[in-house]
């Protein structure tokens, strides 16, 4: 908490559990009333009770608690896969959305691409001399990146700004579209390495999933390690930028793209400074929690 609190210095920063209404409630409606919200709510696996608990109802919460305090705003940090949703937190932040947009509130539903140290998983492992690994030819799917600092300027002026209200709003950092082979090619640049990649099959990934989803048949406690095994394969295939609903294909071009940040000077501060602070814990997937 202390952490928290530093990081937000001059404001006086209060704590709730968002899982409990009243919780909310009591901590956060104690003085005046509540002006606007801003949910950066998100499940931390992605498992299917840990999405409905987290990213719809713990969301509906904050929802529910802030306009009954008041609240005329409400700024949802949702993500840019719902566009195709197969997985259960897509599913989750759908259903919220909806209700969102049906609540009366002025709202700002922004939904970016991949955030930089989601693709920074292999940094310290290529740093070390291993294989940057890849699903296929590392070319099935592509993403403009984009920073947390850009991401939180770009959600704070959804608060005063009135063209980004009462829309949906798909955003990605100022990079071209890169793929996964991009992504490898440029860390091995920056480390002044010769590429060596190891190419994962995608169809492993599907012999793995049918396995845990008849497993889980008979023991149900399995049912998350197969949707895990579906997140890691869509993450794989499907690219995180505008779909194009006419054609079902996804389009670089039309991404809006934001900020100043790019990935090259992330992976850049990486090697030469760590990813303390970039950590992604039980979303990991490569090397770095």
């Amino acid at each position: 908490m202390e952490d928290v609190q530093k990081e937000f210095e001059g404001a006086e920063v209060r704590f709730g559990d968002v899982c409990d209404a009243d919780s909310l409630r009591k901590k956060g409606c104690v003085e005046g009333k509540v002006d606007v919200v801003v949910s950066c709510l998100a499940s931390r696996t992605g498992g299917i009770e840990d999405s409905w608990k987290i990213d719809y109802q713990a969301t509906k919460n904050a929802l529910d608690v802030g306009k009954a305090c008041g609240a005329s705003k409400f700024v949802l940090l949702s993500a840019i896969c719902v566009q195709k949703p197969l997985l259960e937190f897509q599913k989750a932040k759908l259903k919220f959305e909806e209700e969102l947009m049906e609540s009366g509130l002025t709202y700002s539903i922004v939904r970016p691409t991949a955030f930089f140290k989601s693709l920074a998983g292999q940094v310290e492992s290529v740093k070390k001399g291993g294989p940057y690994v890849m699903f296929g030819d590392g070319k099935l799917a592509a993403c403009k990146p984009i920073s947390e600092r850009d991401l939180a300027k770009f959600m704070a002026d959804c608060i005063t700004d009135e063209d980004k209200q009462n829309k949906v709003l798909p955003i990605g950092g100022p990079d071209e579209a890169l793929t996964a082979l991009d992504q490898g090619e440029m860390l091995f640049r920056l480390l002044g390495k010769d590429p060596k990649f190891i190419r994962v099959p995608i169809g492993l990934m599907d012999g793995v999933i049918g396995i845990f989803d008849s497993l889980a048949k008979v023991f149900p406690a399995l049912k998350d390690s197969a949707e895990f095994g579906r997140i890691g394969r869509y993450y794989a295939a499907e690219s995180m930028l505008l779909l194009d609903p006419s054609t079902g294909e996804y389009d670089a071009s039309s991404t809006p793209s934001y900020g100043t940040d790019t990935l090259e000077s992330f992976f850049d501060s990486a090697i030469k400074e760590g990813l303390a602070g970039q950590e992604l814990g039980d979303q990991a997937v490569f090397g770095q929690k």
